[in-house]
């Protein structure tokens, strides 16, 4: 599985931005996908994860009431709605796929995306 992002870029604290994830090659619907972020200096965390059908989705507290994650099986493309953001949302997302259950542990995804940087000023 090939994994694109797309979609970031820099806004204004309080603005929003949609992240798009492309995937190709094996197929999409069968995976759970998630979006995770690393800002410079730290680690890699967890923001949303949905399961292939859509019908379970987990959010870190971080971002919970504020985005949505979203995917479109037929169009093989996950999303991240990202409302009300903040200076320390300022860090590269990531989109990760998985051939089982929704997780919040980046080590237990298989495939990941190079990334798109999201910049908020304050």
């Amino acid at each position: 599985v090939q994994l694109v992002e797309s979609g970031g870029g820099l806004v204004q604290a309080g603005g929003s931005l949609r992240l798009s994830c492309a995937a190709s090659g094996r197929t999409f619907s069968i995976y759970a996908m998630g979006w995770f972020r690393q800002a410079p200096g730290k680690e890699r965390e967890f923001a949303a994860a949905i399961s292939w059908s859509g019908g379970r989705i987990v959010y870190a507290n971080s971002v919970k009431g504020r985005f949505t994650i979203s995917r479109d099986n037929a169009k093989n493309t996950v999303y991240l709605q990202m409302n009300s953001l903040a200076p320390e949302g300022t860090a590269v997302y990531y989109c990760a796929a998985r051939g089982g259950v929704v997780t919040t542990q980046p080590d237990e995804y298989d495939y990941w995306g190079q990334g798109t940087q999201v910049t908020v000023s304050s």
